[in-house]
Order: C-alpha cells, then structure tokens, then sequence
C-alpha cells in the first residue's frame, strides 16, 4: 500500500494508522509526490494546504479499485503541529474505518503510554477534559477508557511516593532456552552461546560495581531492582547467586522496595535457584506459563509443558515466595478463546499475586514474520473476546490492573495489562512505564534512561545489544556510563 504524505511530515503516525487497519500490509511512503491516479495500487494520499493563514486537510484512499474521498475538509486555525497531526490521523482514521467497517478500541491511540498520556491530559484540563479528549478527539472506546481511568488510580498511588532524587536498576540477562516464534528481544539460545555466558557474568558484576559507585557518588536512592531478559534462570545458581550477592554488596539497599527477578520459563526454574534467590532478598518472581495448552507451547518454541509450570509455583510456594507474577499472551498461533480461558481459569486456581495479560505482538524480527505466516485474524475479534474475558473475570477475584502499555504490531490493536492483588502492584513495571525516574541499566542490550527532574526530558545511554558484543567491548560500555556522572553535574 502506498501512502502519500504532501506537505506535511506525519508519516510516522500516518502509517500506523493505517497498519491498524491493514496489519499484513507491507506501505511504501511516497513524500510530496504527485498521486498517480492510473496506478492501481491501494493508496492513502494525504494533503495538508495553507490558504489565508488557514489549513486544509484532504485525504483521499483508494482500496480494490474503489475511491473514498473526504468529504468533510477540516480547517485547523493554528499553526500547532501536534494538533494537526491529530486532526489528520483522524481523517485517515475514520475514512478505513468506513472502508473495513472496523473501530479499533484504542482509536487512534498508537502510542507505547496512553495511563501517561491520561494522566498528563488531567494536568492540562482537569479530569473531564481527559475524559472528553479520549473520546472524541482520539475517538477511544468507553471500555479503553474505563481501563485506563482504574489503571491510572493504582499507577498514580505508586508514582506519588517515588522520590525526588530516587533511581531503579534493570539487569539484562540476554540468554534463552530456545527463542519463540513470536520474539523479537535481543537474546541468544544457549544452545548457540553457552560457552559466552560465564565471561559474560564476569563482566556484568563489573558493571553493576562501577553503576552503584556512580549511583552513591550523585546521591541517588535505588526504589526497585529488576533482573530480566531474556530468561534469568539460565544462569545457574552459583551465577545467579553471584549476581544477587553483588547488588546487595555494592547497592545501598536500605531504600530499596522492590527486588524482582525474571525466572520466566518453568523449564529453567530449579528449587536451588528459587532458594538462593529467596536467600538473597528477592521480594517478586515471574513464572511465565504464557498458556497451558502444551500443543500451542509446542507450535510457539516452547521446551516446557503445563506441569513443569505447575511444578515451579509449587516449589517456589515451598521455598517462601509470597509474591509470584504470572504471564498469559492471548492471541497466540493456534489458541483459540475457549483453550485461553482455560488457562486463565487455571492461572487463577494458582492464586499468583499477579497476572500480566500480553496482547501477541509480530515484531519484524519475529521467526513469524521472517517466515511470512499470516496466521492471525487482523481484525483480532478472538484477542477482542479474551480480553474482555480477562477484564470482567480477575477483578471477581480481586485482581485490579496497575500497569498498561501497547506495542506496534499488537493483534486488533489491544494492550498488555498488568493485574495484581492489593499490595502486589510491581512497582518497577509503573516506573518504567511511566518514565518516573532515573533507570541505570546494565548488561548486553541495557539502556540507562536518565530523567532531568526539572523538564521531564529523557536522555538514553545503550550498551552493546548482543552478548558477544558487550563481551568485545566492555571498555566503550564502562566509558559511555560514564555521561551518567555528567548528566547530574549539568544538572
């Protein structure tokens, strides 16, 4: 599908407006270029005109051959470009609405943060406001709405008591048993890269060293720990426990709330590795069924069955871990409504503390997509049902969302939710979503995100992405950490 952009440089937010309705589409973007009307291809042609210190909106498609014209020109007085981009998105919006006879729920809401974009609408204008903008001018679903307004009250509780000068610390373990067929995360098989990961640990507990010295240095006060990956519990426990040991050495842990580890996929989860992690102060695991259909396991890559997910939580009940995260993803190749139901039933049965429901994404990188398998319905009326399921079944069983952010590529353009009991929201997810403050990271793929405290403005430090990279480098990496120092000083 070709999609022309004249006069205006919208074509990010054009795009994905269009993928919410085409999502197999492959676009070609064709900036000021005059519209070829003997080209049979489908197009979305978009104009914007200033005439008499005034702006004319036109946006025209052409989908199998027939020709759909706005009818309604849109004159937009000022000169405001977040508010133009706006008004065209809609245009673009509501002309394939009417052209597929779908509405998607989130409207034209493609971004990562719409709880972030609630809450910063409420600061404008007030609570109405927010209400009425998300409604007719991004033309979001009451339903959406309704999410975003409880997440918000959970997210904002959590946000409120972050401190001024307060940092978390990420930790990437960028190693996989086997790698899904919907992944597109920097991580290896160990399979290929076993003989990479003790190098590998060596270093990181280097970078975690000289991280915390930076951090006591500028005054900064850890709130949460998050290792993640990849898959954590690839490393062994003598490694895992050589990571833990090192943060609680070198990290000044007294204003810590929050220490979470990853274990993620049950087949990696021993009881030694549970007991070094409970040993070391670990407050908050995952053990990540993602369904408990072992056909759909098998069909996505998957080397674990349901009973080695229902072995882990045992064990890890055993071993004293009193706040446990599952996660489901809905709209997985070959699940069906009725098989996800099952595993949330059999989820809820486990009584976690949390539950996180991911909307499947196909990122370009995904073996699903390399491979060419169009293997979803994009107007995801199945995903639609599951989570709506979701939503009116875990509050029965006094589960609430805390956390919410959406992907590109997500079936029928939903979201991933994360829902918990009182008292178990994961604090580190709201930070991270929210941008609250300061996340130092480190490790193979890690991005330290600094916050200037005083605009908001985020500036990002990257790591190497692959292992073998951050092995090969390790100097330029201790050298980049460095421009969290300067960053504070300029501050």
């Amino acid at each position: 599908m070709k999609i022309y952009t004249i006069n205006h440089k919208f074509i990010y937010e054009i795009e994905n407006v269009c993928r919410l309705f085409f999502p197999n589409e492959k676009f070609v973007e064709l900036d000021n270029r005059l519209l070829d009307e003997n080209d049979n291809d489908n197009y979305v042609y978009t104009e914007i005109k200033k005439e008499n210190q005034k702006f004319k909106f036109e946006v025209i498609a052409e989908i199998d051959s027939k020709i759909y014209r706005d009818e309604d020109l849109v004159i937009c007085e000022l000169d405001d470009k977040n508010e133009m981009e706006r008004i065209i998105s809609l245009m673009v919006f509501k002309i394939l609405s009417k052209i597929t006879n779908l509405k998607p729920s989130w409207g034209i809401v493609t971004g990562v943060r719409p709880v972030k974009l609630f809450r910063s609408l409420i600061e404008e204008g007030g609570d109405e406001f927010a209400l009425d903008y998300f409604e007719n001018k991004l033309l979001v679903s009451k339903e959406k709405i309704n999410l975003t307004v409880e997440t918000n009250y959970y997210e904002k509780k959590i946000i409120d008591k972050s401190k001024f000068n307060s940092f978390s610390l990420y930790v990437s373990i960028p190693f996989c048993p086997t790698r899904c067929a919907y992944c597109s995360f920097v991580s290896q098989s160990i399979e290929k890269c076993a003989n990479l990961i003790p190098k590998y640990v060596e270093l990181l507990v280097e970078e975690l060293k000289y991280t915390a010295k930076i951090a006591s240095d500028i005054n900064l006060n850890l709130e949460t720990v998050y290792i993640g990956g990849g898959t954590p519990t690839t490393l062994n426990e003598v490694q895992l426990g050589l990571l833990i040991d090192t943060i609680n050495t070198y990290f000044d842990m007294s204003t810590c709330k929050e220490f979470t580890i990853e274990a993620g996929r049950p087949d990696t989860i021993t009881e030694e590795k549970l007991r070094v992690m409970k040993l070391g102060g670990v407050t908050r695991i995952s053990i990540n069924p993602q369904t408990f259909n072992d056909d759909v396991l098998k069909v996505i890559g998957r080397k674990h069955d349901s009973k080695q997910t229902l072995k882990a939580f045992e064990i890890a009940r055993k071993c004293g871990h009193n706040n446990i995260n599952m996660d489901l993803i809905a709209g997985l190749p070959s699940d069906t409504y009725e098989s996800f139901c099952m595993s949330l039933t059999d989820t809820i049965n486990l009584s976690p503390e949390g539950i996180t429901i991911h909307t499947l994404s196909l990122k370009r990188a995904s073996n699903i997509n390399i491979n060419n398998e169009k293997i979803y319905d994009p107007v995801g009326a199945d995903v639609k049902k599951m989570l709506d399921e979701v939503s009116n079944c875990l509050p029965k069983y006094k589960y609430h969302p805390y956390y919410l952010y959406r992907q590109s590529r997500m079936i029928g353009n939903m979201e991933n939710v994360g829902w918990s009991k009182d008292g178990f929201d994961g604090l580190y997810n709201i930070y991270i979503m929210d941008e609250t403050h300061t996340i130092l990271s480190c490790g193979a793929g890690a991005v330290t995100k600094l916050k200037n405290m005083k605009n908001g403005k985020i500036e990002r430090v990257f790591n190497y992405k692959f292992a073998y990279e951050y092995i090969a480098n390790f100097e330029q990496i201790i050298k980049r950490k460095g421009r969290v120092i300067e960053f504070y000083e300029e501050l």
